[in-house]
């Protein structure tokens, strides 16, 4: 009987402890998180197609603002070429959020811009979701998409 109440209890006790929660990403994270999505922002402002090749993973898609799906190859090849048609005069973004499912984070957040396009000034926002995911120790961006927000 003793045995079976020490059982018992070590089994119980071990549930209390594995029950509690754990803390999956440290706070490291979060900053790093924050730092790719500013990273990220100042690539599509800046056009920076090398440093943007650093932080987007082989396999990342994009869901565009239209619907349509661009792999890795298509989405590189647009910022090459689709900038010439308007420039940004100002872009910010707010209300960053960043949650963690252990080695996937969502980082979502507003953004509003304008930009000159053929002479026009077309003020604009959306709310992006870019998808990480933590390989090696180091996050990329797997997936992204854009929602524009209409006025």
């Amino acid at each position: 009987m003793v045995a079976a109440k020490s059982i018992m209890f070590l089994l119980t006790a071990s549930f209390v402890i594995n029950a509690q929660p754990r803390k999956l990403n440290s706070d490291n994270d979060l900053e790093q998180l924050q730092k790719l999505n500013a990273q990220f922002i100042q690539n599509y402002i800046n056009h920076d197609t090398i440093a943007h090749n650093q932080i987007i993973h082989k396999d990342f898609v994009c869901i565009e603002n239209d619907g349509s799906i661009e792999n890795r190859k298509e989405y590189m090849k647009n910022w090459a070429t689709d900038y010439p048609n308007g420039n940004f005069t100002s872009f910010s973004y707010s209300d960053e959020h960043i949650r963690f499912f252990g080695n996937i984070a969502l980082v979502r957040s507003k953004s509003f811009y304008t930009r000159i396009k053929n002479g026009k000034k077309i003020n604009g926002s959306s709310i992006y979701t870019d998808t990480y995911k933590k390989e090696n120790g180091r996050w990329w961006c797997i997936q992204a998409q854009i929602t524009p927000i209409v006025p």
